[in-house]
């Protein structure tokens, strides 16, 4: 049993920062990677950020530059620091681990409850 309890989210204008937080509990032996989704009303879940255990990250086009994600590896905690918000960036955003001890085994993902956030003037 793992749990992933995701904080952070919130009402935020133009150009405004929000920083998210995901922590991970349970029974966890190993996290190859850590990221974060996002769902807008309307739309399929996308990919924002991912980050693995030897801190290799990757952003969506749409966020590079303005988001940067970034993983306690003690704690198994990963952040997601957003800056320069943009309307388009309201979404709900969920928690993902992949829970694999190495990249050669086929993903065990687990995710969070998901937190809203909200770009508006």
């Amino acid at each position: 049993q793992v749990q992933l309890v995701e904080s952070g989210g919130g009402l935020v204008q133009p150009g405004g920062s929000l920083r998210l937080s995901c922590e991970a509990s349970g029974s966890i032996f190993s996290i190859y990677a850590m990221g974060w989704y996002r769902q807008a009303p309307g739309k399929q879940r996308e990919l924002v950020a991912t980050i693995t255990n030897d801190g290799s990250a990757n952003y969506t086009d749409s966020v590079k530059g303005r988001f940067t994600i970034s993983r306690d590896n003690a704690k198994n905690t990963v952040y997601l620091q957003m800056n320069s918000l943009k309307p388009e960036d309201t979404a709900v955003y969920y928690c993902n681990a992949d829970l694999r001890p190495n990249r050669w085994m086929r993903s065990n993902n687990y995710w969070g409850q998901g937190t809203q956030v909200t770009v508006s003037s």
